[in-house]
C-alpha cells in the first residue's frame, strides 16, 4: 500500500503536469525562500561534486562549463555581428 505523499512535499520531477501550477503556488517566493532554495542547491551542488572522498575531473568540468557558458553569453553580440 503506497503512501500519499502531500503536494508541498513533493520533488518537483515528482510533480504531474496538471499539478504544477498549485505546486508552483505553493513554494516559498519571500526574500529567505529564495536564499534558502539557493543554500540547498549550492550545498547539494558541493557535497555531491566537490565535497567527495575519491576525487574526478567532474567538478572541475561543471566550473569549466559554467565558465564557457557564462563567458558566450557576454560575447553573443559580437560573435553574432560577425557572420
Amino acid at each position: 500500500m503506497a503512501s500519499v505523499v502531500p503536494l508541498k512535499d513533493k520533488k518537483l520531477l515528482e510533480v504531474k503536469l496538471g499539478e504544477l501550477p498549485s505546486w508552483i503556488l505553493m513554494r516559498d517566493f519571500s526574500p529567505s525562500g529564495i536564499v534558502g532554495a539557493f543554500r540547498r542547491g549550492y550545498y547539494r551542488h558541493y557535497n555531491k561534486d566537490i565535497n567527495v572522498k575519491k576525487g574526478s575531473i567532474a567538478g572541475l568540468t561543471v566550473v569549466l562549463a559554467c565558465y564557457v557558458v557564462f563567458n558566450y553569453t557576454f560575447s553573443y553580440k559580437e560573435l553574432k555581428h560577425e557572420r
